[in-house]
């Protein structure tokens, strides 16, 4: 294969990220398959859009992972390394051709050398590296649990300078670029990497699920966790202990930070990366899922120019988003605003934010207090956590500021009984919160494919949900098909279902330090709130989402 002629093809598709970086003779350098390049990461190309072009440029038949696991291995003449780091699987077509998928431009020397070893001419083949890579763990999956690699023994666990050098290894390093690259690319928020004896388990969380991808061999799972930690600032000799750390990497032009949490197992050291955007552009209050009366409830308190908001839900339900589209409506050059977070997600022009250091003693009480100093209108706190906080924040509530915040509660009544354990008095709570959002996000059905389905009497029958929520026989709702729009699932992007519970004279007065959520909640929805259960069922009948996904989300019936 010819590497510049190539690479001026590419230049001439327009799909080079950086053209300089091959000028000066680099175009002439010699590519081996050993080589350190990052053939996809030099392009704006997908993994499958890359081989798509090698295929059609070198006049190469184009296979996916079924046509190769579908095939017999023809490696076994060849070393498991020469394969790996080559990106390389040798297999023998239903017509019985031998041919060798590559998924990078090879030179001739490495096709030479397969031959040789195989005795026979090959017939070259293109598919992705994700797709060789899985065909290759399935073939060699008993080499893998037989031999004595780096990944599976353990040869000197405080052995730094080792850890490194498997660290910065070619195959790892793009292994792990590879991975980082697939999830931003799937708009995944968490990476997860689970050992598992003798495999190694790769998920990533799109909207909200997990789901599996092709993931590297067991052999490159020390050193891909090596990489990891050294790119988070983590001690790599260490794996007894979990232990948390940030990186920043920059994807497609976006920076996107990343959250590093690694934990013992029993089969090994796993790792979770949660992936922030930054700089991406927040969402306006108008487009985050509220119905048109919680909006109006919503912006009826940011109006307030004291009080507290509270936006409750579990981790990843979207209280973040919720808040910088509440902040971006009171962004105005007569109000100071200030806000404590961890991280910051979005940025805001105008509007002062800092974000928590605890390794100086930046936490969000210390700075919280130190906000009460610079004479501020709005105070936004990333997450109430403790007492010392709640304390401040309900002081500062109270003495002329706006607060805005997050707690982790299952509703938006369950914010008020966790304050109270939390040692604040029910009466400092009854004079100070003014609105507490209780929210979820739920998968929306991807507008290109679904289908809509009429309710039958039989189907209401079998579910008794339908009929407690009202559903009659002959009512329209909507399913998921799938397409290629959105992978097949059938959902694309999630919306959130809240609840606003809007702090009445008859919810302050059943305000008291031995009130129950339940209790409070009915004297909520007395006063009119709508539950979260109820505006998912809207959003269902308006076709955004599914009833299931209502219920996965919120409380069942």
């Amino acid at each position: 294969m010819l590497h510049s002629e190539f690479i001026d093809h590419l230049a001439r598709q327009g799909v080079l990220r950086e053209p300089q970086a091959l000028d000066g003779g680099a175009n002439s350098r010699r590519f081996d398959a050993q080589s350190e390049i990052d053939w996809v990461g030099l392009t704006k190309l997908t993994q499958s859009a890359f081989a798509d072009e090698l295929a059609a440029f070198y006049r190469c038949k184009r296979v996916n992972r079924g046509e190769l696991v579908g095939g017999r291995f023809a490696g076994s003449k060849l070393s498991a390394r020469f394969l790996r780091d080559g990106r390389l699987f040798p297999y023998e077509d239903a017509a019985g051709t031998l041919a060798l998928a590559v998924a990078t431009p090879v030179d001739n020397e490495t096709v030479r050398a397969a031959e040789l070893a195989l005795q026979q001419p090959v017939a070259l083949a293109v598919a992705t590296a994700e797709d060789i890579d899985a065909a290759l763990a399935t073939s060699l999956g008993a080499e893998q649990a037989a031999a004595p690699a780096e990944a599976n023994t353990p040869r000197g666990d405080d052995d730094i300078d080792d850890l490194r050098d498997l660290a910065r290894g070619a195959p790892v390093v793009r292994a792990l670029d590879d991975l980082l690259r697939m999830a931003v690319d799937q708009r995944g928020t968490d990476l997860h990497i689970e050992p598992f004896g003798n495999t190694l388990q790769v998920r990533i969380r799109v909207d909200g699920m997990l789901k599996a991808v092709p993931s590297p061999p067991i052999t490159m799972a020390k050193g891909i966790l090596s990489r990891l930690k050294i790119m988070a600032g983590l001690n790599i000799t260490e794996r007894r202990m979990p232990q948390d750390g940030r990186a920043k990497i920059v994807v497609g032009g976006a920076e996107i930070d990343l959250r590093v949490a690694t934990m013992p197992t029993m089969g090994g050291e796993s790792a979770v990366v949660r992936l922030l955007r930054k700089g991406s552009g927040f969402v306006a209050i108008n487009q985050v899922g509220l119905s048109a009366a919680d909006e109006v409830k919503l912006r009826h308190t940011l109006d307030a120019p004291f009080g507290m908001l509270i936006v409750t839900g579990p981790t990843g339900s979207g209280k973040t988003t919720t808040l910088a589209a509440s902040l971006a409506v009171i962004n105005q050059s007569s109000r100071k605003i200030l806000t404590i977070e961890d991280p910051v997600e979005y940025q805001i022009p105008g509007i002062n934010q800092t974000q928590v250091h605890p390794s100086i003693g930046l936490t969000f009480a210390s700075a919280l207090r130190s906000f009460l100093r610079q004479d501020p209108d709005v105070i936004m706190v990333g997450e109430m956590r403790d007492s010392e906080t709640a304390h401040i924040g309900v002081h500062a509530a109270l003495t002329g500021h706006l607060v805005l915040t997050t707690l982790h509660t299952n509703t938006a009544a369950g914010a008020i009984p966790r304050m109270i354990d939390m040692g604040l008095e029910s009466f400092l709570l009854a004079s100070s919160v003014r609105a507490i959002v209780g929210q979820r996000l739920v998968r929306v059905l991807c507008e290109h494919c679904r289908q809509h389905h009429e309710l039958s009497a039989k189907e209401i029958a079998a579910d008794y949900r339908y009929e407690t929520l009202g559903f009659k026989a002959g009512e329209i709702v909507y399913q998921p098909k799938g397409c290629d729009y959105c992978g097949g699932i059938g959902f694309r992007g999630r919306k959130g279902v809240f609840e606003v519970l809007e702090v009445g004279p008859e919810v302050r007065r059943a305000i008291g330090p031995k009130i129950d959520a339940a209790d409070l909640e009915a004297v909520a929805r007395r006063e009119g709130m709508t539950t979260m259960t109820e505006d998912g069922v809207a959003k269902c009948r308006a076709g955004m989402t599914t009833l299931d996904e209502v219920f996965r989300v919120t409380m069942s019936l």
